[in-house]
Formats: structure tokens, sequence, C-alpha cells
């Protein structure tokens, strides 16, 4: 509201000012006419003609200052998007390219002689060539930004701002992508301690995050508020430890998604990315960014099962081969058991036979331990004195 109110006195102003022009020029005009026409002008003439063009100019004026004031709110937004280097750089090389641009004027004017050159055109002259000064100054120094960073205080952490380098103590500041806030392990690793430094929501992915939460799919939307609460947690409990970044040293493109300006924006900034996307994992190292995956990080803290140890599991599906059955462990680890099939809903003592490690984790390959287990004639299951196994209810 305050800036609607700003704009519409800024378009009044400029209708004043038109509207003042306006009645200097009638009067001029009335002036001419009056000395040159030979009958006099009549009183209400005088009085109609100013009055209509001050009008006329007034309008125009407001026209020309709404269009002014929009363009100048437009100039100021993109403005708001240039990283702060690129606008230090660019003041600094204006600045610089002033001197050779003074020293042109001085020069030429001195030499040069107005009565055998015309002093209109040499003033064109001398705008054009300091333009072009003007404009190589700011290309050299924008190419040497990042030379220039003892101009740039509080931008040595990789392009982060000073709140979010001195909060980082140091430390890599870390990405995160909508995916692993949606996925919630993210809060309990930062509680325990296991991730040093900021985490950085960047405003395009708490905009797509926000996006999601207002999807009409009922699934998605609560992917999406699930999201935002862990965001909340995160803000609230953790307190420091999440930062909002909107300002970015980098430029996208129009068609970038949101993996792609991640990859951008942490290569600018020296960050890594904290994700379980399989895909963002693998664009990112392309570009040399380091990745920080979630997956693989449970992976690792999974307990080391052994070929020949024994487990006890639960089958509770078939699994895609021939008369395998399928269990789990407590940490989620899949276990396929070779004549697993006629055992399903049963809970039962397997042997490891062959541990797999894929992309989604580790698979278990086991063997029935008692291969002679089978179901009592009541249908009932009991354990043996062999240690066989349990039915489950």
């Amino acid at each position: 509201m305050g800036l609607r109110i700003f704009g519409f006195i800024f378009s009044a102003v400029i209708a004043f000012a038109t509207s003042v022009i306006g009645h200097a020029l009638a009067k001029f005009f009335l002036a001419v006419v009056e000395n040159n026409a030979k009958l006099p002008l009549s009183p209400l003439y005088k009085t109609l003609t100013p009055v209509g063009v001050v009008f006329i100019f007034a309008i125009i004026g407001f026209y020309l200052g709404t269009r002014l004031f929009r363009g100048m709110a437009e100039v100021a937004n993109s403005l708001k998007r240039i990283p702060a280097e690129d606008k230090i750089a660019s003041t600094f090389g204006t600045l610089i390219s002033l001197i050779p641009v003074v020293l042109v004027w001085a020069v030429t004017l001195i030499l040069v002689n107005p009565e055998q050159f015309p002093m209109l055109a040499l003033v064109a002259v001398l705008l054009l060539a300091s333009v072009f000064i003007i404009w190589l100054g700011n290309v050299i120094a924008l190419s040497m930004k990042d030379e220039m960073k003892f101009l740039m205080p509080g931008r040595a952490s990789g392009g982060a701002s000073p709140a979010v380098a001195q909060a980082a103590g140091g430390a890599t500041p870390k990405l995160l992508d909508t995916n692993i806030i949606i996925d919630g392990r993210i809060y309990d690793i930062c509680r325990a301690g296991f991730l040093e430094g900021t985490l950085i929501l960047p405003g395009f992915v708490l905009e797509e995050l926000h996006h999601i939460a207002d999807s009409a799919d009922a699934l998605r939307r609560n992917r999406g508020r699930r999201g935002l609460d862990i965001l909340h947690q995160l803000q609230t409990e953790m307190e420091g430890s999440l930062r909002i970044l909107d300002r970015y040293k980098v430029t996208f493109a129009p068609g970038d998604g949101v993996d792609i300006k991640l990859v951008k924006l942490a290569k600018a900034m020296g960050a890594d990315i904290v994700t379980n996307d399989y895909n963002l994992n693998k664009v990112a190292k392309l570009h040399g960014v380091r990745v920080l995956n979630i997956n693989e990080l449970a992976n690792a803290v999974k307990p080391v099962v052994l070929p020949g140890e024994e487990l006890v599991v639960t089958i509770v599906r078939e699994g895609k081969e021939y008369n395998q059955g399928v269990g789990y462990l407590d940490d989620g680890t899949m276990v396929v058991v070779e004549n697993g099939k006629k055992m399903l809903g049963d809970t039962v003592a397997v042997t490891v036979s062959s541990v797999l490690q894929t992309v989604a984790g580790k698979m278990i390959f086991a063997d029935l331990k008692y291969e002679g287990q089978e179901d009592s004639d009541d249908g009932s299951g009991s354990y043996s004195g062999r240690g066989g196994r349990r039915k489950t209810t």
C-alpha cells in the first residue's frame, strides 16, 4: 500500500511539472498568435486555451509518471537479484573509468580548435567515447571480481552472508534440497550433532515445497506439509542452524529446474548439497560439487552382517524368484530367504549366505537354518527341539 501511495505522489509530481510546462507553452503560443493576428483574441479563448493545454499536459504527465515509476520499480527489483559482488565490482569499475574519461575530455578540448571542428559534433564524439570507456571498465572489473575480495568483506566463505559465515564457524555451508526436507531424517541427524556448519535453505527450494504443500493431490500435499513442519522444527529447536537464502551470487537461466539451480548455487558458494536424490547426487558430482547423501549415511551405520551369521526374520511376502520369501530386519534391510515362500507369515531362523550392496541399500540373501521345518498337521507352528520356526498371529 505504501508503495502505491508513493507511486501516485510521484506521478502527481510529474503531472504538475508537465502542466506547468504546458501552461508556459500555451502562454507563449497565445502571445505569438496575438502579435501576428490582425484581430485581437477573445478573452474566453485566452482563458480556455491555457486551461485545456494544462489539462492535456497533466494527463500526459500522470501517464508518463506512472510508466516511469513502474520502470523504476522493475529496475529496483532487478538490482535486488544482482549479487553484491557484481554491484561492488561494477561500481569500482565505473569510478576507475572516470579517470581516463576526464583525461580524454580535457586533452581533447585543449587540442581541438572549436573553429575547425563543430562543438556539437565534438561533444557527441566525446560522449560516445566516455560510454565506451565506462563500459570497458565495468567489463574488466566484473571479470576480476574474484580477485577483488578485499573490497567485499564477509564474502570469503563462498558467497554466504556474514551472519551465515559467522554461524558456520568456518565449516562448509550445506544446501538442503526438497527431498531431504520431506524425508525428515535431516532433523534427527542435526539434533544428534552429525552435521557441522549452517544449513542453508534456498528460496526456490522453499517455494517448491510451498507449491507441493498446496497441491491438489492429497499425498503430495501431506508430503509438502510434512516438509514445512520439519523446517519449523529445525528453526525453533535448532536455533541458528537453518538460514533462508533468497539472494544469490549466481544468475539462473529461465528454464533451470530446482536441481540445476542447487548445483549452480553450491558451485558458486563452495557449499555442499545434502540430499537423498540419486539423480541430483550424480549431476552434482559431475559438476564437482560435494554431496552428502543421507541414504549413504543410513547404509554406513547399519550393522555389518557376514555370511554364516544367523538371523531371525519374519517372512512377510513372496520374493521375485521361484520359492523365495522376503523379510526385513529392524533397520529395514531386506532379507531374501531361499525356499521361504512356504513360510509366509512365519518367524524363522535363517543363515546368511551372501550380502549384496546396491544403490538403494544392502540386500541379504539367506537360507532357512532348518530345511526340514514344516507346518504341523493342525496348522499351528511351534519351535521344535531343533529351534524351528514360530507362527505369527
